[in-house]
């Protein structure tokens, strides 16, 4: 006999770091396991240490960590754990990273400045990952940057459906922010049943980030409830903004959809005492309680994500998960 021949069954294992465990621990439920126990610490000069607990030699791991406040941190503890699990044998290495960090730094605005998104997904492919796993990325462009297979997920169906349910009764306009969002815009349409599109045209100060100079709205919007829709709503400013725009030219009400609640600084303040009749975002990042306010619903994105860790480990199609062919 020339070799030796065995059956091996595939094990699923998920790993969660320290800024979000509660989606985590969400996601383990619609999965059917629990998130394996890690220990994880700073050291006093605030260096990391991360070890799991139980061998992980062989298996399919899903190490989930949400990019929050303070970002680098976290963004190095996942690294940390990927490093871990590559040097402890696991087979298959999958950071899931629902709100991808530094993903607005794309592209090079002008001389002198660093490609950063591209930077991190070299550094998670250096550390041992074998794919990615994320959720609606400021650009689809972020999806090449990285050496190995990308799952990039779609919100957009979770967030339509709580529109069509609470404002479907309405006469509706999708609305972009910005002219860079209007292909997002048109799927949202699409998904409305084919409403009216509008977008606002911005001028911004390169000097003067997250700060908007002028803006100008292009569409039907009169008499309307405006769907203004945007991947994240950091210091809430350029939202607002756009929001007044709106009300300026005749909307009827204000809805903000967004996936990504980053909620930086006075953006809570500035959304709870803007004219916006309601901010819908999910939970790819954690929103404390005293963050929250009678405007904010929150919708779990964890039955998505479970889906597609489902569908990898399975050899499965996460396309499929968005109307897609298998």
């Amino acid at each position: 006999m020339s070799a030796i021949r065995q059956t091996t069954s595939k094990s699923l294992m998920l790993f969660s770091g320290r800024a979000y465990p509660e989606l985590a621990a969400e996601i383990a439920g619609h999965l059917g396991v629990t998130p394996t126990p890690t220990a994880a610490y700073e050291f006093a000069n605030g260096e990391l240490f991360v070890r799991f607990e139980e061998s992980v030699r062989g298996c399919d791991a899903f190490i989930v960590q949400s990019h929050t406040a303070p970002i680098n941190t976290w963004l190095m503890e996942q690294l940390l754990m990927v490093d871990a699990a590559k040097r402890a044998s696991a087979k298959r290495i999958t950071v899931v990273a629902p709100f991808f960090p530094y993903a607005r730094q794309d592209k090079k605005h002008r001389g002198r400045e660093p490609i950063s998104a591209r930077l991190v997904a070299d550094m998670f492919k250096t550390a041992g990952a074998d794919r990615l796993m994320t959720v609606d990325l400021h650009t689809a462009q972020i999806q090449g940057f990285f050496d190995g297979p990308v799952d990039h997920l779609f919100a957009l169906d979770l967030l339509v459906d709580h529109v069509k349910g609470r404002w479907g009764d309405r006469e509706i306009t999708v609305v972009s922010p910005d002219s860079g969002r209007v292909r997002v815009s048109e799927r949202w349409s699409d998904k409305l049943g084919g409403v009216p599109l509008a977008f606002i045209h911005k001028t911004r100060d390169p000097m003067r980030p997250n700060e908007v100079v002028a803006n100008r709205v292009v569409g039907e919007v009169e008499g309307r409830v405006c769907i203004l829709v945007d991947d994240m709503i950091d210091t809430g400013g350029t939202i607002v903004k756009a929001a007044e725009t709106l009300f300026e030219a005749g909307a009827a009400d204000v809805i903000v959809c967004a996936t990504h609640g980053v909620l930086s600084g006075a953006a809570v303040d500035r959304l709870k005492n803007s004219r916006v009749s309601e901010v819908i975002v999910t939970n790819t990042l954690p929103i404390e309680p005293a963050r929250q306010f009678d405007k904010l619903t929150v919708l779990s994105i964890a039955p998505l994500l479970a889906r597609a860790i489902k569908e990898v480990f399975e050899d499965g199609s996460v396309t499929s998960l968005f109307g897609g062919a298998s």
